[in-house]
């Protein structure tokens, strides 16, 4: 029965975000038609003629109409095909397949960083209000959420890189003399773990640490806040106070009880974080020098290339609907309640 309410669940919440998705599609098509610039006259080149800047209007299929273009667009998109980059000359699909590893690999290294330091601050916190504890948990997570991602950055690779010599130049995922490990999952780290390889593991996380952190200090104090809040409430409720007085240790208090009733609204979090870190993370990407999504999407607008914002759009809203639905599926687990109301 458990399983069945689970596969329930998990078929409403597909069919529920099918209408999101159609309206994502048409919103796609018609913001990246507004963008500023005539592509055929970018990429004809300043001295081109009218008629050269007509026949690649011609080639591009701008010279159809909006429900034309759309239904063409409908039409790509039901075979697979998002198009080709004019930027880059290759498929967008094989674009986004060699980039998407990349920016997430590095969004959920941020996430965990963020996690591994703003989970513990924020259970400290509430077990110690007032203290100084909770008042430099305070202090660090507004400073994190106050400074921009690319300030963050740029102060992380003075420091370490310029100042210190601690870190390796901002030059992308790996050092420019090694070779990437074999394709495998297209996560550098498991790859090279995969191939069995530690030295290449250690030049990767080199790599990889600076702007992990970058995103990670972003990504502390909503998660941290939302801990604590969460702790206080339950740690003064009922049930707590009973375990309390029938002797249990605080340990099992603290992490058996009230950690597994404060996740929900912490889960919640954790997925609004873990969005905010992909769109955050095309500064990032710019600063690191980082060949993820989000610096290609970037370029791609500034050429005014509209099929590589298409597919960036797509697949960021195909992202956010997969993680909705874990998040779905973990409030089942935790909190059997929610599965059997859904």
């Amino acid at each position: 029965m458990r399983y069945l309410a689970t596969l329930q669940m998990i078929a409403l919440r597909l069919a529920s975000v099918l209408p999101s998705l159609a309206g994502v599609i048409v919103v796609t098509f018609l913001l990246t038609r507004a963008l500023p610039g005539v592509p055929a006259a970018f990429f004809a080149g300043p001295s081109a003629s009218p008629q050269a800047i007509q026949e690649i209007r011609l080639k591009l299929g701008l010279d159809r109409s909006l429900p034309s273009q759309f239904g063409l667009y409908l039409l790509d998109l039901r075979h697979g095909n998002l198009g080709t980059s004019l930027t880059t000359g290759q498929s967008v699909l094989q674009d986004l397949r060699l980039r998407l590893p990349a920016s997430l690999e590095l969004t959920l290294c941020g996430l965990l960083f963020a996690i591994s330091v703003a989970l513990p601050l924020g259970i400290w916190a509430a077990t110690r209000p007032d203290s100084w504890i909770d008042h430099t948990s305070r202090v660090l997570t507004t400073v994190g959420v106050s400074l921009p991602t690319f300030f963050t950055g740029l102060i992380l690779v003075y420091v370490f890189y310029f100042l210190l010599g601690w870190a390796p130049p901002p030059l992308g995922r790996l050092d420019v003399f090694a070779f990437p490990p074999p394709p495998v999952t297209g996560f550098y780290l498991l790859d090279s773990l995969i191939s069995r390889d530690a030295a290449l593991f250690l030049l990767c996380l080199r790599q990889l640490l600076l702007p992990a952190v970058t995103l990670g200090v972003f990504a502390m104090a909503p998660i941290a806040r939302m801990t604590r809040a969460a702790m206080l409430g339950v740690l003064s409720s009922e049930f707590i106070k009973t375990a309390r007085a029938s002797g249990l240790a605080p340990g099992t208090i603290l992490y058996t009880y009230a950690l597994r009733n404060a996740l929900l609204p912490v889960v919640t979090t954790l997925g609004m974080v873990f969005s905010f870190l992909l769109g955050a993370s095309v500064l990032v990407e710019k600063v690191f020098a980082w060949p993820g999504m989000g610096s290609y999407a970037l370029e791609a607008l500034i050429a005014s290339d509209y099929a590589p914002v298409q597919g960036f759009v797509l697949t960021m809203a195909v992202l956010y609907v997969g993680l909705n639905l874990v998040i779905d599926i973990l409030y089942g687990l935790i909190d059997p309640r929610v599965r059997i109301a859904s």
